[in-house]
């Protein structure tokens, strides 16, 4: 299955409720993408609108990746720094790959379109994400270029007897 990715897309509707339903379909099937299963899309809707309304002010950039149907099946966000000492790099959250597409290549292809993204940005030398810990996503964004500079241990909390590492992954793109 082949993903087209739109950078910026017109947020319609259709992707808002494209993107509940790939949050909740992500979440429920084991991604580390801010919730513990079982969740719905009315449960991530709330977070999809604070990133909605940074994009309405211009403080972040949606990447977003359609199937042959136009189904919403891949996004990741790009969040620029507000302080002057930190605008040179962006961070990169809310990635999220359907379930059907694992293991397909669909994700190294989202993360290359990210670096693409951010590249044209002027002044943009390196992206920063945060991912879970005991889930192999560093593993995952070490063959996608990026290198573990930060842990912080125990940092999450999934359940009170479950805590994980919050990894800190950085990618050079200068």
């Amino acid at each position: 299955m082949s993903v087209r990715f739109e950078p910026d897309p017109a947020v319609t509707p259709e992707v808002r409720d494209g993107i509940c339903q790939l949050w909740a379909d992500v979440s429920n099937a084991g991604g580390a993408v801010g919730f513990v299963p079982p969740v719905t899309p009315q449960d991530v809707r709330s977070h999809l609108l604070r990133h909605l309304a940074a994009l309405a002010e211009g403080g972040e950039r949606l990447l977003l990746g359609r199937d042959a149907d136009g189904r919403v099946v891949a996004t990741a966000f790009l969040t620029a720094n507000w302080h002057w000492m930190s605008t040179h790099w962006l961070w990169v959250s809310t990635v999220m790959v359907h379930p059907d597409l694992q293991g397909r290549g669909a994700g190294r292809a989202l993360m290359a379109e990210v670096a693409d993204v951010a590249r044209g940005i002027d002044g943009i030398i390196g992206l920063r994400l945060t991912c879970r810990g005991g889930t192999g996503l560093d593993r995952f964004y070490a063959s996608c270029g990026y290198r573990e500079i930060g842990r912080a241990p125990r940092a999450i909390k999934l359940a009170d007897d479950e805590l994980r590492d919050d990894l800190t992954m950085w990618l050079d793109l200068a």
